[in-house]
């Protein structure tokens, strides 16, 4: 049995989860709402404010769907209760970011000016011109915009300049060896 997936999930207090006969697991909390639809071989009960993911046999696919589903469906719960963020450093000179309405206007070294707008269901905060900290509901989203954001200037490995993330350690290289005078 998957250590994962036979594990409740707790519904915490002000989130509300349905699930219809088609596996649509719909999620309201106080933050939004999220809906992911199972595989239909997925069995989820819900029963005195707990959660619960089984399947049917132990055939491989089921084997994988079954820690698969739990995980996403836990991680909905805990998107509409609590959210999710990612926090990106900025590194090097001139380097900086800025909110413009709903865009992140970001200055990278480049001869003009990078702008992300906003997606729906994530949201941009600026709280210094080197960090950026990007929230939202969606797990998955919140991760996909994060990386769309550090790859427009990711970090290189000799100054460590560019777009990285909060506590991520960039190996650095050695520059060029110089060949001594004769």
């Amino acid at each position: 049995m998957s250590r994962i997936g036979r594990l409740p999930i707790a519904i915490p207090a002000g989130v509300t989860v349905t699930v219809d006969e088609t596996n649509l697991v719909t999620v309201k909390g106080p933050k939004g709402e999220n809906s992911y639809r199972a595989n239909k071989a997925m069995e989820i009960q819900i029963e005195d404010g707990t959660l619960t993911v089984s399947r049917p046999n132990d055939n491989k696919e089921n084997r994988a769907l079954h820690g698969l589903t739990r995980t996403l469906i836990a991680n909905m719960i805990n998107g509409v209760n609590t959210g999710f963020s990612k926090t990106l450093e900025i590194e090097g000179i001139g380097y900086r970011a800025a909110k413009d309405g709903k865009n992140l206007v970001m200055n990278l070294g480049y001869s003009h000016q990078v702008i992300m707008p906003e997606k729906n269901g994530i949201t941009i905060d600026v709280p210094s011109p080197n960090k950026i900290v990007i929230n939202g509901t969606d797990k998955q989203a919140v991760g996909q915009f994060a990386a769309e954001v550090r790859e427009k200037r990711p970090p290189e490995p000799y100054k460590g300049k560019g777009i990285r993330y909060e506590g991520e350690r960039i190996i650095r290289k050695e520059g060029k060896a110089g060949k001594g005078k004769k």
